[in-house]
């Protein structure tokens, strides 16, 4: 019980609450909810973001804006039906081929890059998103610190333990995620019953979200099925969703009848589906595949290739260095569907890796021109002015897309590199600050801040920024540290994340 008490309290002070981490509450007062007793929405959030953070520096995020944009847009589309808990939730891809998806506290949800290509349609991928957001909405986390005992107060003491030991001695991703499967193995095998209750908890809410959303919520019952069946009666071979999502046959069979009792409009999958399903496959591959090879037996006398089956086809030659035959399918693609970013953006992409800057620049300058402010038609357009040398242009899109669509890390990331290649270098660090914060680091953020100050040339608005931005900072650091550097500081909570 120490344990897990000093290695919460560990992980909140080290990672004070960054600025845009605030999820605002209900409007009614919370008069029951026995998990609010053990961790705030806000403390949640901490622990989620540490632990998001160490997965990124691991190199387990898949940072890829089609893929990020897709997950993101399907993810919000079912959290919008949930009406519950007032999280803000962040959607995002696994390099790893194992069929599973995990919650984290506060609303980050991720799914492997196995599970999306598993999926047989668009509402099975959205079943497994809508059962994950469930768990956060119910608060399972909480709840079973709160109601479970001792035994999942260690196993979450043990999970923070990998984060924070991670964070501190570089632990590898591969270690870290062990250390943290091994215990949630062992909260499972402890707590059976208590997790059984989530899973049909979570099974009854993400049922209702799915139908809500506008899928047939068949597809989540189906899905189980189809991974219970692949794991055979021999119990080899058992896809990771199962170990960590225990599926029987009564449980499939009671979401089945709760599935069959909501109306539901079969629907088509958005376009966008097999595309990712694609792209993710092709991310997922060992440099060593065969990519020339990939697809290229599609199409048959009964069935033509499917546009995704094309698109993949494309990506897969351009992945072996077969850029002109790419480039004309993706041309036909895109000609023929030309409502449908994913498109431009690939052939744009391709065009740049063929060395084809010139038709780059003019497909992506056409694709903004149709969807302004379109996350991966911007990112791609911007490296092809980098390419051309000219950093000024590409430092204007992407502020300009800074500031009206809430970024993702590596879209700070990268606006500071193309700021820097522009010249614009305390800019550069007021972009890695943000970068820092989206992760949760708030001193390295700091240090970034004065690091710009510093900066010989900049004008009084920049001076201005950079000082708010500090102040706003230092009130979100730990009580202690932020009395050493601000004293006489109050506590508070962090607001909201202050734009340019």
């Amino acid at each position: 019980m120490r344990l897990a008490v000093l290695i919460l309290s560990l992980a909140l002070a080290a990672h004070g609450a960054p600025a845009g981490a605030q999820v605002p509450g209900n409007d009614l007062p919370d008069i029951g909810n026995p998990a609010s007793t053990t961790l705030s929405i806000s403390e949640e959030y901490r622990i989620g973001l540490a632990i998001l953070r160490e997965l990124r520096q691991a190199g387990r995020i898949v940072e890829d804006p089609e893929v990020n944009e897709y997950l993101q847009s399907l993810g919000l589309r079912l959290a919008s039906e949930a009406h519950e808990g007032g999280y803000r939730f962040t959607f995002f891809a696994v390099k790893d081929g194992a069929i599973n998806a995990f919650a984290l506290p506060g609303g980050f949800i991720g799914v492997h890059a196995g599970l999306v290509t598993a999926t047989r349609s668009e509402g099975e991928l959205a079943g497994v998103l809508a059962h994950e957001i469930a768990h956060v909405t119910q608060r399972h986390i909480a709840r079973s610190l709160q109601q479970a005992g001792r035994s999942n107060l260690a196993a979450a003491a043990a999970i923070l333990a990998a984060v924070l030991i991670g964070a501190t001695t570089g632990m590898p991703g591969d270690a870290m995620m062990g250390t943290i499967s091994a215990a949630q193995g062992l909260a499972a095998q402890q707590q059976i019953n208590f997790t059984r209750a989530n899973e049909t908890e979570a099974d009854r809410v993400g049922v209702g979200v799915l139908a809500a959303a506008g899928f047939d919520p068949q597809a989540m019952p189906d899905f189980f099925q189809t991974m219970q069946q692949r794991a055979g009666s021999t119990g080899r071979n058992i896809p990771e969703l199962l170990r960590t999502h225990p599926v029987t046959t009564e449980r499939i069979a009671e979401t089945r009848d709760r599935a069959s009792r909501m109306a539901a409009e079969p629907r088509a999958d958005s376009a966008s589906y097999g595309l990712i399903r694609k792209r993710l496959h092709l991310q997922s591959l060992p440099p060593e595949t065969r990519f020339r090879e990939l697809y290229a037996g599609a199409a048959s006398a009964d069935r033509p290739a499917s546009d995704a089956d094309v698109y993949g086809r494309a990506l897969a030659l351009a992945r072996a260095g077969d850029f002109e035959p790419a480039i004309g399918l993706l041309t036909g693609l895109r000609d023929r569907r030309p409502e449908l970013t994913l498109y431009h953006a690939a052939l744009g992409q391709v065009q740049l890796e063929a060395g084809r800057i010139t038709a780059a620049r003019a497909t992506l300058e056409r694709a903004l021109r149709l969807f302004p402010r379109s996350v991966p038609v911007t990112m791609r357009y911007a490296e092809t002015l980098l390419r051309t040398g000219d950093a000024k242009r590409a430092h204007t899109v992407l502020l300009d897309l800074f500031n009206n669509v809430p970024p993702t890390p590596e879209q700070a990331r990268f606006t500071a590199v193309a700021a820097n290649a522009a010249g614009d270098v305390a800019d550069a660090y007021y972009y890695l600050s943000e970068y820092h914060v989206m992760n949760g680091d708030l001193p390295l953020a700091l240090d970034q801040l004065r690091m710009a100050q510093a900066v010989p040339g900049i004008n009084s608005v920049q001076r201005e920024r950079f000082d708010a931005r500090i102040r706003e900072l230092q009130e979100y650091l730990p009580k202690g540290r932020r009395a050493r550097e601000v004293p006489g500081t109050a506590t508070r909570e962090p607001e909201g994340t202050a734009r340019r």
